[in-house]
């Protein structure tokens, strides 16, 4: 028989905090230790500034440290930015970056946060005040922009560069906006493209090499190789041999006027000014990401497999890359006639297309 004996199993000590820890100032570390935990799993510099710049405003809306806040403190920040007209997106950022952050002190604050301030952590946000998401397949989301209205939008754009006062950003903004379309990406993948990231010579049409694609479930950067299709390598080649020079030297292929990389929110604002220069009504604009469905749209209609458009876009799932496709109201009969016309071809060996 098999003597049994206890053991001794050394734990961990209880934090040895300060006795009147100022909660602000927790709070403060609190929140680099969050931002650390992105950079840890590989988030892009630019990725992390919007998020941790959306998180301050968060924390500064509820106005309290995020373990004192109530459920009714997040229904008066939420419905307040909805009184404000702000859209449900940045709604449901508000509250998930606050639920990011408080799962982020649950797992490694908790102890700390009982210890120094007597409070047991529990998420305010609930089934009642969690913003509801509108989902693609909502008949509230705009269709993208038809082809009829983006050659539109281009052709502005490319008569705008000769009677632009500033010939280079001008010229910067018909490549950069091409290349949202043509390629699919999203505003912060064409954003964070450098000069080497342009390969004319790899496959077919060329390819870009976006090195900062969006990573699902927070697993940070996925990269892709992004064919340059509709002619988009003319546009670059264009681009870069009479446009790019004329900005400072640097690696940035979209380069600001100081050489570095546009931001997000500059591609999105700078879409908005050139839309109001159209004078197009406001039914009439869009996004940058209206481009990217817009890009999966009409690729669909054509014809190009969805598999191809997902690999493009670089959706993990062919069921993300269907929620982005849009046709239009006529879809169904242009299929139809396609089909009907191909058949008759074969049957008769005509021509029936001319």
């Amino acid at each position: 028989m098999v003597e049994s004996r206890l053991r001794v199993i050394e734990g961990r000590a209880v934090p040895d905090l300060p006795a009147a820890l100022d909660p602000w100032e927790f709070q403060a570390l609190c929140v680099e230790a969050f931002v650390a935990s992105w950079r840890a799993r590989g988030f892009s510099p630019v990725t992390i500034e919007n998020d941790t710049g959306l998180l301050e405003r968060t924390l500064q809306a509820l106005g309290r440290p995020a373990w004192d806040v109530t459920p009714e403190d997040i229904d008066r920040v939420v419905g307040g930015l909805a009184v404000d007209g702000r859209a449900p997106s940045t709604r449901r950022g508000y509250v998930q970056i606050f639920k990011g952050f408080h799962r982020f002190l649950q797992a490694r604050k908790a102890v700390e946060i009982e210890v120094a301030f007597g409070i047991r952590l529990v998420c305010p946000v609930d089934e009642f005040n969690a913003s509801r998401h509108v989902g693609d397949d909502s008949p509230a989301l705009l269709p993208p922009p038809t082809p009829e209205r983006v050659e539109e939008f281009f052709a502005f754009l490319k008569a705008r560069i000769a009677t632009a006062r500033k010939y280079a950003p001008a010229a910067r903004d018909y490549a950069l906006f091409r290349t949202l379309y043509h390629a699919g990406l999203r505003s912060d993948e064409a954003a964070r493209l450098d000069r080497p990231d342009v390969h004319f010579d790899r496959g077919p049409f060329g390819k870009l090499h976006v090195r900062f694609g969006k990573g699902a479930h927070t697993s940070g950067p996925r990269p892709r190789w992004v064919p340059m299709l509709d002619q988009l390598d003319l546009v670059l080649h264009w681009f870069l041999d009479d446009v790019r020079g004329k900005f400072p030297d640097s690696p940035s292929l979209f380069a600001d006027e100081s050489g570095g990389h546009l931001h997000q929110g500059t591609v999105r604002n700078r879409l908005r000014y050139l839309m109001e220069l159209e004078g197009r009504p406001a039914a009439d604009r869009f996004s940058p990401h209206a481009l990217r469905r817009a890009c999966a749209t009409h690729n669909y209609e054509r014809g190009v497999d969805l598999v191809a458009i997902q690999q493009l876009l670089g959706h993990w799932t062919v069921s993300s890359t269907m929620r982005y496709v849009r046709p239009s109201a006529t879809f169904i009969e242009d299929a139809y006639r396609r089909a009907v016309t191909s058949t008759l071809s074969e049957l008769t060996g005509e021509d029936r297309t001319s």
